[in-house]
């Protein structure tokens, strides 16, 4: 038997002490890094923006009479109103599909075909938002037109957002049933509920906050997607009357004017950013804040 000497012991646990410390500062560290560089994109795109701020206001982007920049116009709503637009059809379609994938997945599928739908969602959420784009470029649109021209629309927005953020629902869903404890469950089926009760009556109810962070998230990637709605929405700004009416997204004026904008022109696009910014920043906050009291019971 080997003896080990206190002194010996205690030299061992200090040394592992101060690894833990030392790591635990360089984590530290690096999340404040991280917390620095979000303050910092915010203090840029407030400065960028406030020679517009200035001289008007977040009034005159939310009461001018449209987007008519050399005429110094920078009414911002009809694209506020498609970019929410696109968020709110994009989440009506993606949101049933998704939950309805996870309960299927986590309750009914076997493990084959689990692992394999899992796979795909996973698959999805990795394709360039351009190849989306693309993709509804040359086959969405030229659908939609042959029901009213021309093609490019909010109709056509809403699908290709719903395609994109489809897996975050879907996945972020399956997590949160997956992570029910099994008690949970088998005191629901001990009490005589069918499976459609156990899943409906305790499952979602118990997952309910996480799968409404996922949910939030997933509206923060609609609101914040570029590429793809560019290519398909049609660029024309106006109020959305109708699924096919072309509008423009906030994110897509910014990339369209950007290079050739200047002067308070420029400072109303960085405006648009801010104001996009503090949107998913609330989205995201709503995401933490529901899923951090996760509680099964």
């Amino acid at each position: 038997m080997i003896l080990l000497k206190p002194s010996f012991l205690y030299r061992l646990l200090m040394n592992k002490w101060s690894i833990d410390r030392g790591a635990s500062a360089f984590l530290a560290v690096l999340a404040g890094l991280s917390a620095s560089l979000l303050v910092l994109v915010v203090i840029f795109l407030g400065k960028e923006s406030w020679p517009v701020l200035s001289h008007g206001g977040w009034h005159m982007f939310l009461s001018g009479s449209g987007w008519y920049p050399l005429e110094g116009q920078f009414g911002l709503t009809p694209m506020i109103l498609a970019s929410l637009a696109m968020m709110a059809g994009a989440i009506i379609l993606a949101v049933p599909f998704g939950l309805a994938g996870a309960i299927f997945v986590r309750f009914y599928a076997p493990p084959v075909l689990a692992g394999t739908y899992k796979a795909m969602m996973a698959l999805l959420a990795g394709i360039p938002s351009v190849v989306f784009g693309l993709w509804g470029l040359t086959v969405l649109v030229p659908l939609i037109g042959q029901i009213q021209p021309p093609g490019s629309s909010l109709l056509a927005a809403i699908l290709i957002l719903a395609l994109m953020i489809l897996p975050t629902v879907a996945l972020t869903s399956f997590a949160a049933l997956e992570a029910i404890p099994h008690n949970i469950l088998n005191g629901a089926q001990a009490l005589g509920m069918t499976r459609k009760g156990q899943i409906l009556f305790v499952a979602v109810p118990a997952a309910r906050a996480s799968i409404i962070g996922g949910i939030l998230l997933a509206m923060a990637r609609a609101l914040g997607e570029t590429m793809a709605v560019l290519m398909v929405a049609g660029n024309v700004v106006q109020n959305p009357d109708s699924l096919f009416t072309s509008v423009r997204a906030l994110t897509a004026n910014i990339a369209l004017e950007m290079a050739y904008a200047n002067d308070l022109h420029r400072a109303s696009l960085f405006a648009s950013g801010l104001f996009l910014t503090a949107l998913v920043f609330l989205l995201s906050w709503l995401a933490s804040y529901s899923s951090k009291d996760v509680r099964h019971g």
